[in-house]
């Protein structure tokens, strides 16, 4: 019997990563064989690891953080999206053993998007007003996604406010393509239809302080993170009356984009969300009964 294919994500942390269940639950799904699994990276060691997953037979590789960037540097081939993002969260290898890299993230997000707000994807955000809060690798990778899903306007705030002003201005012209309207600000501005944290702060680095009505009532507030309980900026966002969601949706779909581009199959992303979710609040039900023993 052949060995199954090798796959993994490379992060620094990554033992929280759900990808291993997703991609398990993908495989059983299409009826193939793969082996998935966490690979934790040393910082500054991206390039390092990368060869020793290969040397081990690995197929494919998801990147996480910080690594993104990385993966993108690595990469002998990159898609227009992943170009455009200079960050890639999929790699993996040709027959000739060239590295090529691809950026799902963006499509992961606009898919989960369009289920959300019950849209096409290609449509997903025609006339609204998105806040992207963050300029880094996650930002990056979804800023494109997010001008062709036939977003209005979108504006672009980071604390360094230089890296929020150079995002702005690679995707500039993709932005006179879409007809959207894009900016930087200094600091976040109300009226937004759709608020989107892609900052590392529900990762323990601390949210950005808003000002009052950035979040409100009548705004979609999404959190490209997700837990077991509700992430900093969505119990921040419902506390202001905005309808928030986490991003376990989006890690579903970016990652059977992922699969398609390594096993060439389309996957029913719904059961597996489901699945997610459930284990999930189990999960976090489990955590609420210890915290009550006594």
């Amino acid at each position: 019997m052949n060995a199954p294919d090798r796959y993994a994500v490379l992060g620094n942390p990554v033992r929280h990563s759900r990808s291993p269940r997703i991609h398990q639950l993908f495989a059983e799904q299409c009826g193939h064989s793969i082996r998935y699994e966490r690979r934790l990276v040393a910082l500054g060691a991206f390039d390092a690891g990368l060869r020793e997953f290969r040397a081990e037979g690995g197929r494919g590789c998801n990147v996480t953080v910080p690594f993104k960037f990385d993966a993108a540097s690595a990469a002998s081939r990159l898609s227009a999206r992943a170009a455009l993002a200079q960050a890639a969260n999929t790699l993996g290898w040709d027959a000739d053993d060239a590295l090529w890299g691809d950026n799902t993230d963006g499509i992961g997000l606009v898919r989960d998007l369009a289920r959300l707000l019950g849209r096409v994807p290609e449509r997903a955000l025609r006339g609204m007003r998105v806040l992207l809060l963050g300029a880094g690798g996650a930002a990056s990778g979804v800023l494109g996604a997010l001008l062709e899903a036939d977003a209005a306007a979108v504006e672009v705030w980071n604390r360094t406010p230089d890296r929020a002003q150079a995002l702005v201005e690679r995707h500039a012209g993709l932005a006179r393509q879409t007809g959207a309207r894009l900016s930087a600000s200094a600091a976040p501005r109300p009226g937004h239809d759709l608020v989107i944290h892609a900052t590392a702060g529900s990762l323990g680095g601390g949210l950005p302080e808003l000002p009052a009505g950035v979040l409100h009532a009548s705004a979609l507030a999404y959190d490209m993170m997700y837990g077991a309980l509700p992430t900093p900026f969505v119990r921040l966002a419902r506390d202001a009356g905005a309808q928030a969601h986490d991003g376990l949706g989006m890690l579903v779909e970016q990652a059977a984009e992922s699969f398609a581009l390594w096993r060439g199959v389309r996957v029913d992303t719904a059961p597996v969300l489901a699945c997610l979710r459930a284990e999930l609040r189990a999960e976090a039900a489990a955590t609420s009964d210890e915290r009550s023993r006594p």
